[in-house]
């Protein structure tokens, strides 16, 4: 098992193409999940566990790994399932989502599969179970389903969402009446985690749930106003991954559009730990934020926003 992630290092190809990697495991049963590489630093066999009083009920304990201490979440409690057992002959995923590294336990981690994105999908609605999804795919035949880490973190710790006074005295709202953010994630919890930090800037936004349905926005957009769309919609926030088309392919989509191509892009998202910075600068992104952090989020917006406050000004004005 420690071998299965040796060659992670020389994925970082794929990025860019709408492609990415999944680890697959279960929790109970036949039924498979999917993780992406990009997330993973290692997979173990589950350590031995230190219980914290007052603790969560999903995190089964504390493991000392390599000199860090890492809550070990039981993703199936997490989802509503019943506890992992014999959790000694089961494995721990260790992973970094929005800055912090967890570990996940499961009961059985399987393999490395390379799919394109456009086979990714949005879960189908409904209750119990599905709230945790972000999206599924077809695998050997079988549904995959990918989990909503951003929302199981969120119920475990929640983050907040505050914008600092000192950066929200920063903002002009006055200059932006007419203008409208794009924001684009798959994640309902990281949705409301954007609007919530941007609204106190007095922006308006769009919300889309992928880059297929973004970039379907802005097409659209730009037919309405007939051309260069920056003077209405100057700045778009798209997380990386989203089922359908990534955030990479959908810079980079947006950039080769002449209509598009002078709307600034910020890249949102939890791919903290392994961010390929060359990959940003190829596909044409104006700026990378971690998340969360409302404070930077909204900063980076405040800064990309007054570049265009001369044509938000000139646009309110006919």
């Amino acid at each position: 098992m420690a071998g299965i992630l040796d060659s992670v290092n020389q994925r970082t190809q794929l990025v860019g193409q709408n492609r990415l990697e999944l680890l697959l495991f279960k929790l109970h049963g036949r039924q498979r999940f999917g993780i992406n590489v990009f997330k993973v630093r290692e997979v173990l066999q589950c350590p031995r566990l230190t219980a914290l009083p007052k603790r969560n009920a999903f995190i089964r304990g504390v493991a000392h790994i390599r000199g860090q201490a890492v809550s070990v979440i039981d993703l199936s409690m997490a989802t509503g399932g019943k506890p992992i057992d014999d959790i000694h002959n089961r494995f721990v995923i260790i992973a970094e989502y929005n800055r912090t590294v967890q570990g996940f336990l499961v009961e059985g981690v399987e393999r490395i599969v390379n799919i394109n994105w456009e086979a990714v999908m949005p879960p189908p609605k409904g209750a119990g179970r599905y709230s945790y999804l972000t999206a599924v795919t077809e695998i050997d035949n079988e549904l995959v389903e990918i989990l909503d880490v951003e929302k199981i973190l969120d119920e475990i710790s929640p983050l907040s969402t505050d914008v600092s006074e000192s950066v929200r005295e920063q903002s002009n709202p006055q200059t932006l009446e007419d203008v409208t953010i794009l924001v684009a994630d798959d994640s309902t919890v990281a949705r409301n985690q954007v609007k919530r930090a941007l609204s106190s800037l007095g922006v308006k936004m769009e919300v889309v749930k992928n880059g297929r349905e973004a970039l379907d926005w802005l097409k659209a957009k730009a037919k309405e106003v007939g051309g260069d769309i920056s003077p209405h919609v100057p700045l778009m926030v798209s997380d990386i991954e989203m089922p359908e088309m990534d955030g990479y392919t959908l810079t980079a989509e947006v950039k080769a559009n002449p209509d598009l191509k002078k709307m600034h892009v910020i890249l949102h998202t939890s791919l903290s730990g392994v961010f390929n910075q060359a990959m940003v600068k190829k596909v044409g992104a104006d700026d990378f934020i971690a998340k969360f952090h409302p404070d930077e989020l909204a900063g980076a917006v405040q800064k990309w926003l007054k570049t265009d406050e001369p044509a938000a000004q000139a646009q309110t004005s006919t």
